[in-house]
């Protein structure tokens, strides 16, 4: 699946020349033309990078950033052609990852998203392995924290609801009856009510899974149990 990039951008012109560039390198892109959309974008739609112009109606990219910086760990690029904004971007602490000046080349701009795209992928994966935190796609999981990710955001789970997810993580693409999920999870053996366990699946695709009816991780194997892939 190819990097979504979130553009926000009110200048339809710059916006779409960024777009059909970036959509040419492979990736995929959504455009914002201000901020109120582009902070609802980069809160309910999984994102790998945000392109962010400084200077939107209303509500300016220093405040935009803040607001998503709160809540969104992706990379942001602030585009600006003032170069007291530049100073702003370095000084202030706004959370944005890098810069890019107006007017700029469509090839600076994809050798910079690359990299930054490249450089987030590595410390993610670093951060992973320091914590012991289990990754799976967009699902990230760890047990120290009692905590979990999907594409960046928190999802809050009850604390059985997160050693089932925990427990069939750890052994992806293992098929366990519920008699088994029962055992291994609540530690409790035979007559059990096994039916909790379907309730605590559901519950779980729920939180993690875009579409819980048609599930691409908890995965049903008709007849003999669940799997996680």
């Amino acid at each position: 699946m190819s990097e979504h990039i979130l553009i926000i951008e009110d200048d339809l012109d710059i916006a779409n020349i960024e777009r059909d560039y970036l959509m040419v390198a492979g990736y995929e892109v959504t455009v914002m033309n201000n901020g109120t959309d582009g902070i609802e974008a980069a809160l309910n739609t999984p994102v790998d990078l945000i392109i962010l112009d400084v200077m939107l109606p209303e509500m300016d990219g220093f405040e935009v950033c803040r607001q998503i910086r709160d809540k969104v760990r992706v990379p942001i690029v602030m585009v600006t052609a003032r170069l007291d904004d530049i100073d702003k971007i370095r000084g202030l602490g706004v959370g944005a990852d890098d810069y890019i000046e107006k007017p700029f080349s469509p090839s600076v701009l994809i050798a910079k998203i690359k990299a930054m795209l490249a450089q987030y992928k590595r410390l993610t994966e670093k951060d992973a392995m320091e914590t012991n935190a289990i990754q799976s796609g967009e699902i990230r999981l760890d047990p120290k924290m009692m905590k979990v990710w999907v594409n960046d955001k928190e999802v809050h789970l009850k604390k059985k609801e997160f050693q089932l997810l925990e427990f069939l993580m750890r052994n992806r693409d293992i098929v366990f009856s519920k008699e088994e999920l029962y055992s291994r999870v609540w530690g409790l053996d035979s007559y059990g009510d096994y039916a909790t366990v379907a309730v605590h699946i559901n519950r779980l695709r729920e939180e993690i899974e875009d579409n819980p009816s048609d599930s691409k991780h908890i995965i049903t194997v008709w007849g003999v149990g669940y799997k996680f892939v």
